[in-house]
């Protein structure tokens, strides 16, 4: 059993490297939360795109929404990570996080959706391990291309397709910040019927996109 064990260990991490040092060069075949939007929408609607023909606008909006240290931070924000950690202790559960897109990244491609702690632990090594691996251009790029922005929508390109029947990359500033806006909750929030709370994180994002010098 001790060795059975073992080699399982060994060919876990073996597959851990090599979807890793893969992950440099392609996008993910499938994931985790893509087969639960196939099982729930009956339907998975992604179309993966390089890192260029994404377009600046959706770049730059989506990190003024959700990340603005992106290209400063070693992979966490520790002031997000403080607040969000005292604002659970005071409700008692894990319900505000203070995750960057390389955390979100590190979810998307190699975990699962939850809010344990078992899986937050993970989402932090897989987290250092990429930002030393990938950097973050390729962080960037497996992001908007994983990312769930509606029901059974998929990535930047399939979003922009799905909301306003063009590519990423013709997105035009407003265009982009719509698509941005949804990411807390994609499931909940739509573009095309926004809400009052929605259309003001828009003007926001719109405002905070001026701030956004992509590397």
């Amino acid at each position: 059993m001790f060795k059975f064990l073992k080699k399982l260990i060994l060919v876990i991490i073996i597959a851990n490297i090599l979807f890793i040092a893969l992950g440099l060069f392609f996008n993910p075949p499938i994931t985790w939360t893509q087969l639960g939007g196939i099982i729930k929408y009956g339907k998975l609607e992604r179309d993966y795109i390089s890192y260029d023909d994404m377009g600046n606008n959706v770049k730059k909006a989506v990190i003024a929404s959700e990340d603005q240290l992106f290209f400063t931070h070693n992979g966490f924000d520790t002031k997000a990570i403080q607040k969000a950690l005292k604002h659970n202790e005071k409700k008692g559960e894990i319900r505000r996080g203070g995750s960057t897109i390389s955390q979100q990244t590190a979810k998307n491609v190699f975990l699962w959706q939850g809010r344990s702690w078992f899986r937050k632990g993970l989402e932090v090594v897989y987290t250092f391990i990429i930002e030393k691996v990938w950097g973050k251009d390729v962080i960037l790029a497996r992001y908007l291309n994983s990312i769930e922005m509606g029901q059974g929508v998929f990535g930047v390109e399939a979003a922009s397709n799905y909301y306003f029947g063009k590519s990423a990359k013709d997105l035009t500033k407003s265009e982009a910040a719509w698509i941005a806006v949804v990411l807390p909750n994609p499931k909940k929030y739509d573009p095309k019927n926004p809400t009052p709370y929605l259309r003001k994180k828009h003007n926001w994002v719109m405002r905070q996109m001026n701030n956004i010098v992509l590397k």
